[in-house]
């Protein structure tokens, strides 16, 4: 929200100029920024680079608020999300799913998503940064985002450029080989939020302009995995903060894990496709935000030990 203007300047060519001198500065900006807006996208199972979308603006409104948002080298390894301490363990019952039934699926998704939003609406308000929870977009048709079309090569991505989630009701139970627990496709869903999480925290932004000055596909690829790895942690935040209420017992979490490890990167791949991390590191991180179920716990960006992140 903005703050109050105060009173205004009696008219005359000067305050013209100065406000024909403001709006053109204004729409240099916006030009400027639109050009960083870019998709986060995952593969199904068996891994593979996530292609980024073709340059488009970005959300509209709250140029004021975006002034509380963090940015810079600071927004990855010391953002203030980091310090909120344990998700509040919102109620989060989870209807039941039928996987083969796309309306099933549909109502499953955003009942979980309402429990996203709630959940971290009050951890970024702890915060004291700006959050608006993203638009929900779960496709049982071709379509076309500003990041890209779809059905893709991913049964579910994140668009920066429209602050959507993205996931096909029947084609995300096709690439998850026909998957019949629900907490798969929880943790699904929670990852791709994760992405939302990163955005509206400041460090999606900061972490897509600093991938992009790497030549190098391999160095480009450090960065990625770092965020996809961060990704998974978060949404092991969420699924351990609701873990009783959802439920999720322990073979839905062995589920989870087993998951994440199948989404890894492929052992003996070619270099330049690592973009997921090992299957270690992408169970591991998802198990530390199971356990930990704070924010604090993520911070992919600061970690002494680089094999964690490989």
């Amino acid at each position: 929200m903005g703050s109050a203007a105060g009173p205004p300047s009696p008219p005359g060519r000067g305050v013209d100029r100065r406000v024909g001198l403001y709006a053109a500065l204004a729409a240099l900006v916006l030009a400027l920024a639109a050009v960083t807006w870019t998709a986060v996208g995952d593969d199904p199972p068996g891994g593979g680079a996530a292609p980024e979308a073709s340059p488009s603006p970005g959300p509209t409104g709250g140029l004021a608020a975006d002034a509380h948002r963090p940015t810079g080298e600071s927004a990855l390894v010391d953002n203030p999300l980091y310090g909120t301490g344990r998700l509040a363990p919102l109620p989060c019952p989870a209807p039941e799913l039928d996987v083969r039934d796309p309306s099933s699926m549909e109502v499953f998704l955003h009942a979980v998503s309402d429990c996203l939003d709630d959940a971290w609406t009050t951890q970024f308000e702890r915060a004291g940064i700006p959050f608006r929870p993203p638009e929900r977009v779960f496709w049982s048709d071709p379509g076309r985002s500003p990041c890209r079309d779809y059905p893709s090569a991913a049964g579910a991505f994140y668009c920066r450029a429209d602050t959507s989630v993205y996931i096909g009701t029947s084609d995300v139970v096709e690439k998850w080989n026909g998957a019949e627990d629900s907490a798969v496709y929880a943790s699904l869903l929670a990852h791709e939020y994760a992405h939302h999480v990163q955005g509206e925290s400041g460090l999606l932004e900061y972490y897509h302009e600093q991938r992009r000055l790497e030549a190098d596909r391999t160095d480009q690829n450090a960065w990625t995995r770092r965020s996809e790895l961060q990704a998974n942690c978060l949404a092991g935040v969420f699924l351990g903060s609701v873990r009783v209420s959802y439920p999720l017992e322990d073979g839905d979490i062995d589920a989870v894990l087993a998951d994440a490890a199948a989404t890894a990167d492929r052992e003996g791949g070619p270099e330049d496709e690592r973009t997921h991390g090992s299957a270690d590191n992408s169970t591991r991180w998802m198990r530390h935000g199971l356990d930990r179920q704070e924010p604090g716990a993520c911070n992919t960006w600061d970690v002494e030990d680089p094999s964690l992140v490989e």
